[in-house]
């Protein structure tokens, strides 16, 4: 686990992270342990974005939630919006990024799905997974295809990303398995407590 340079993330100031990676990858857990560790609010798009069935907030209306919960002085935001992702990124310090591999995130998401929908759970808004995730291939209509199709896509849109000198004011961490997720928490631990016992001494 490294940032951009390759520099481990020891002794890095976090206190805006962007999580982002795969549908399945493990984002919303990560993120809120981030949160939690952290101290600070945990926002997840998906939640603003989906209103009841299904329906997406209007983009005006979505980006200025967002650009309100960006301003914040430390959050974690979890998901990867392209229509509001510079409004985080202009706030964020750190970007990290699940970059699991296809078969861990194919297992992963499918067994999430099959809980979700089974259980009956709801999501946000009143909104629950659907069988259809199970008999779709279309990537519209059920997560799993879409986390299928969109797998490489992703490497190649965050590759690049932490590669663009536009985005040099954010420390971009890439997370390639489930040891790397677990170092990079440690370290995220390790420094808030070190700045909790800073601050009190």
């Amino acid at each position: 686990m490294a940032s951009r340079d390759g520099a481990v993330l020891r002794s890095a100031i976090v206190r805006r992270v962007s999580v982002v990676g795969n549908s399945g990858s493990g984002k919303s857990t990560l993120a809120r342990e981030l949160a939690a560790i952290l101290e600070v609010p945990y926002v997840e798009l998906d939640g603003l974005n989906h209103q009841p069935g299904w329906e997406p907030l209007p983009k005006d209306e979505f980006r200025r939630v967002v650009a309100a919960k960006a301003a914040g002085d430390g959050w974690v935001i979890d998901g990867n919006y392209s229509t509001v992702q510079p409004l985080v990124w202009a706030r964020a310090d750190t970007v990290a990024w699940l970059d699991l591999p296809k078969s861990t995130v194919m297992r992963q998401i499918v067994w999430r799905s099959l809980r979700r929908v089974a259980g009956r759970q709801e999501l946000w808004n009143g909104n629950r997974e659907r069988w259809q995730n199970f008999f779709s291939w279309d990537p519209e209509q059920s997560v799993i295809s879409w986390a299928w199709h969109k797998h490489a896509e992703y490497r190649a849109r965050y590759s690049a990303a932490a590669a663009d000198p536009v985005n040099a004011h954010l420390r971009f961490v890439r997370l390639a398995s489930r040891r790397e997720v677990a170092r990079f928490l440690g370290e995220v631990r390790g420094e808030a407590r070190g700045q909790a016992a800073r601050a009190s001494g």
